[in-house]
C-alpha cells in the first residue's frame, strides 16, 4: 500500500512534464498525490490541498521530488543551485520545500530526474508529534504504526522534448504486477 502509494506520486509527477510547466508544479503534483494517497490510507485527514500548502505532508515527503542531471548534480547545492535550479530566484523556506533541487519552468532540453518518495522518519514523527505539529492534518495513531517502515521510491530520468518529455533508459518494472512478474522469472 505503501509502494503504490509511493508509484502513484511518481506517476503523478511524470504526466505533469510538459515545456513550460514549472519544475515546482511537477513536485506539487506528486506532494499532492502523496498526501491524497496518506489519507485514504488514514495517515492525514483535512483538506489536502492545505495540508500541502502548509507543509503536512513534509512529514512522509521532506525532499524535492527531483534535480538536474549534467549542470547541476545533487551533492553539488552551494555551487550554484539557485542559479541552475531557480534561474536566480529564492528558494522557500518550509520543510521539504526548501530541499526541492530545481524550480524553474521545464524547457526543451532540460534532463532531470523524477524520484518522490515516502518515508517514515522516527525521529521526525516524535518531534512534530511532540510539538503538536500539524495535528488538523496528521493521524499519529495511525502514522505510529508506520514509524519502523522506513522509506520507498522509484527513479528514473527523463528530457523535456518540444512537445512533452522523453524517459531515458530503458522502462523498468514498477508495478507491484511488473516486479513480481520479474523476480518470478528469476
Amino acid at each position: 500500500m505503501i509502494y503504490e502509494a509511493s508509484l502513484k506520486s511518481h506517476e503523478a509527477a511524470i504526466q505533469t512534464i510538459a515545456p513550460g510547466v514549472t519544475f515546482k508544479d511537477v513536485h506539487l503534483n506528486a506532494c499532492l498525490s502523496i498526501a491524497r494517497s496518506m489519507k485514504e490510507l488514514g495517515l492525514m485527514k483535512g483538506d489536502i490541498h492545505e495540508a500541502v500548502a502548509e507543509g503536512a505532508h513534509a512529514l512522509f515527503f521532506p525532499c524535492g521530488t527531483g534535480h538536474m542531471m549534467g549542470l547541476d548534480v545533487h551533492d553539488m547545492e552551494d555551487l550554484g543551485e539557485v542559479w541552475v535550479g531557480y534561474d536566480g530566484q529564492a528558494k522557500s523556506t518550509q520543510f521539504g520545500l526548501k530541499s526541492l533541487r530545481l524550480a524553474k519552468a521545464l524547457q526543451p532540453g532540460h534532463v532531470f530526474t523524477i524520484e518522490p518518495g515516502i518515508y517514515f522518519i522516527p525521529e521526525l514523527i516524535d518531534r512534530w508529534q511532540s510539538e503538536g505539529k500539524f495535528s488538523d492534518f496528521l493521524n499519529w495513531g495511525e502514522i505510529n504504526k508506520f514509524r519502523h517502515f522506513g522509506g520507498i521510491r522509484n527513479e528514473e530520468d527523463f528530457l523535456v522534448t518540444a512537445d512533452g518529455y522523453r524517459r531515458l533508459g530503458k522502462q523498468k518494472p514498477k508495478t507491484i504486477e511488473q516486479v513480481e512478474s520479474v523476480r518470478n522469472e528469476q
